[in-house]
């Protein structure tokens, strides 16, 4: 391959038309003309390391972030509490800083749980665009609502359920935010330790830990090290109906 076609696929792949997820991110149903001023304003991806904060509670926000491969956790500190808190885990083609916009900061921190890469779209550019492309708005305004729907799904997830449902809640909608990126539904890498989840759940981590036991034991998952196998999905919806 000579340097300059190279260089070409380089570009290309750093732009949304090369990008596996573009069916599924904010800029899947633009237009040619709007997708190329999208491009436009699409900052080089950012890597993150392990643990590195992409940005931190209280920072003045600027951008939003497409998130192009890897995952990330959302951690809050509230007065009174020791710790921080894990509000929402990130996963490729997801947005974030959604719930900034119309604010000063960001209202929680952002923390890389493995190598991942981040595409940034400064906030005043992209309202400037949205302004001029319909499509565009209306993919933002999607996702926000998305937000606001994962939102209310999390407060009936944790409102009087008990920890066997709420593990079976959380691991379904990991089962079914993979499926929508065109992952494998019933097999994924479980990138945050027990303990994000419990804080996500509000359960202790030996609650997660006995729990997850029981789930294997009942032949309703798999867990590999930081694999989990779900193998039987209407065993864990069952669960999840339970009154």
């Amino acid at each position: 391959m000579t340097m300059v076609s190279h260089t070409c696929r380089r570009q290309a792949e750093m732009h949304c038309e090369g990008c596996s997820l573009h069916s599924t991110c904010l800029s899947r149903s633009l237009s040619q003309a709007a997708l190329d001023a999208f491009n436009g304003i699409i900052m080089q991806p950012q890597p993150l390391k392990r643990g590195q904060a992409l940005v931190h509670q209280g920072q003045a926000f600027h951008s939003l972030y497409l998130v192009r491969s890897g995952s990330l956790k959302q951690v809050i500190r509230l007065p009174g509490c020791h710790g921080d808190q894990v509000i929402h885990f990130y996963l490729p083609s997801d947005a974030v800083g959604l719930e900034a916009i119309g604010e000063a900061d960001y209202p929680a921190s952002v923390v890389a749980l493995e190598t991942t890469f981040v595409c940034e779209l400064p906030f005043a550019q992209l309202e400037s665009l949205a302004a001029q492309h319909d499509t565009l708005r209306a993919e933002l305004m999607g996702c926000m609502s998305r937000e606001l729907r994962r939102d209310q799904r999390q407060v009936c997830l944790l409102s009087g359920r008990t920890a066997d449902q709420r593990l079976a809640g959380f691991l379904l909608g990991l089962a079914q935010r993979f499926q929508a990126r065109g992952y494998s539904r019933y097999r994924f890498q479980l990138t945050m330790s027990r303990a994000d989840i419990g804080s996500h759940l509000g359960l202790a981590l030996e609650t997660v830990s006995r729990v997850m036991g029981r789930f294997q034991r009942q032949g309703l998952v798999k867990v590999s090290g930081r694999e989990l196998t779900i193998r039987s999905i209407e065993g864990l919806e069952a669960l999840g109906e339970e009154v």
